[in-house]
């Protein structure tokens, strides 16, 4: 089954950004789009989970098209079923981070993986006010925040960005493992080529159009 599929997808603002874009991700698997500054990759990933709508074309989770389900059916799939990791992190600041992860855990009714914690290197941090920690632990606690919720797709926008190299291949590591232990699917934006080509598909957003290279 294709968790995602988009087709001939196009956005501008004040000029058009691209056009006639169209892919598709199923399950165990990950896609990656690289360009350069500018070029519409974080666009193009907030359409795909549904924060903006494309000006023409059409985008379907789970087989069916967004913009003909009722608002109700797309607020639970996103609550429950997408995973937005930002390189941002976007947490409660007066929360702890563990405050933060009982919230994904309370609106998803999934529980909260010490393991994963500790896979994060976040365990002993954890009940520390978000404004304590470092721009890397916090990146780590918004990971474990996605992954609490046990989404069927990953939406991941830099999502190591702010973090060393070896604790990004850790992180990446975590979310390989996750979609194929989980049956989920992943699309990945990023500057960093090495990362991109450890997904199964890589493309290229460049000249308004979406190439695939690997």
């Amino acid at each position: 089954m294709n968790l995602l599929e988009v087709n001939n997808i196009s956005h501008y603002f004040d000029y058009k950004l691209f056009e006639n874009v169209s892919f598709f991700i199923e399950e165990k698997r990950s896609l990656a789009i690289i360009g350069k500054s500018g070029s519409g990759k974080s666009t193009l990933l907030n359409i795909c989970a549904t924060l903006l709508k494309p000006q023409s074309g059409e985008v379907f989770l789970f087989e069916k098209n967004i913009q003909k389900m009722k608002k109700k059916e797309l607020i639970e799939i996103k609550r429950k079923d997408l995973g937005i990791v930002f390189q941002s992190h976007y947490l409660f600041k007066g929360f702890s981070g563990y405050e933060n992860l009982e919230i994904a855990s309370l609106l998803s009714g999934e529980s909260i993986d010490r393991d994963l914690l500790e896979k994060l290197d976040i365990g002993e941090c954890i009940e520390q006010k978000v404004t304590e920690l470092s721009g890397g632990q916090q990146q780590r606690v918004s990971i474990a925040r996605v992954l609490t919720k046990k989404p069927k797709i990953i939406f991941a926008d830099e999502p190591t960005g702010n973090l060393d190299k070896e604790t990004a291949h850790t992180v990446m590591d975590l979310f390989f493992e996750y979609i194929q232990k989980e049956k989920a699917g992943m699309i990945l934006v990023t500057h960093d080529e090495e990362l991109a080509h450890r997904c199964d598909e890589v493309y290229r957003l460049e000249d308004k159009k979406l190439l695939r290279i690997v």
